[in-house]
């Protein structure tokens, strides 16, 4: 591979990355503006996603059920699939479950997050996934504060303002890829 190949594949990598990033930005804006939509949204991807799950668990069962995992692999399918037809059936539920998984969820990323901002502390730009850092875990602390009060408008805000801080994060990351990927052409 030459050199021209090599900045043509770069700057194509960060057109991508700015694209993603812009969307994201506007996922999340839209989740703040109607956050009650995105929360039932989210719910209903997630039931599906369960059902999905537990569908594959089945017919992996089946296709494997000589090496005698048969019993287990249905016992999950059938588990997939019973909770995300609840999740289904009873969408304030399963929004108020996964209220508290969100929770969960920014906690955990809030760690990465800061990790990741160390680790990249060098390169220009990296600040910013500190500052998605805190605004992950401040997010995760303010759900965890007022549960189960605010579950029909917490997934979709906090979701909503969560995708916008890393859209930011990520679009200023990758105009500063941008800037160097120019410079080495």
């Amino acid at each position: 591979m030459n050199a021209t190949s090599i900045g043509t594949i770069a700057k194509q990598e960060v057109r991508w990355s700015i694209i993603v990033s812009i969307l994201m930005i506007v996922a999340g804006v839209l989740a703040i503006i109607v956050p009650s939509a995105a929360g039932i949204a989210v719910t209903i991807i997630v039931g599906w996603l369960l059902v999905f799950c537990g569908a594959a668990h089945l017919v992996f069962g089946w296709h494997t059920r000589t090496t005698g995992g048969l019993v287990w692999e249905w016992l999950m399918g059938i588990l997939y699939i019973l909770v995300g037809g609840y999740l289904l059936f009873h969408l304030a539920a399963g929004l108020a479950s996964l209220t508290i998984v969100l929770a969960i969820y920014l906690f955990l990323g809030a760690v990465l997050e800061f990790v990741l901002s160390f680790k990249l502390r060098p390169l220009p730009g990296s600040g910013w996934f500190l500052i998605d850092g805190i605004m992950s875990l401040i997010l995760a602390v303010l759900i965890w504060r007022t549960w189960p009060s605010s579950t029909p408008w917490v997934i979709g805000t906090l979701v909503g303002i969560s995708m916008l801080f890393s859209g930011v994060a990520r679009l200023a990351l990758s105009l500063q890829a941008r800037t160097v990927v120019a410079k080495l052409a």
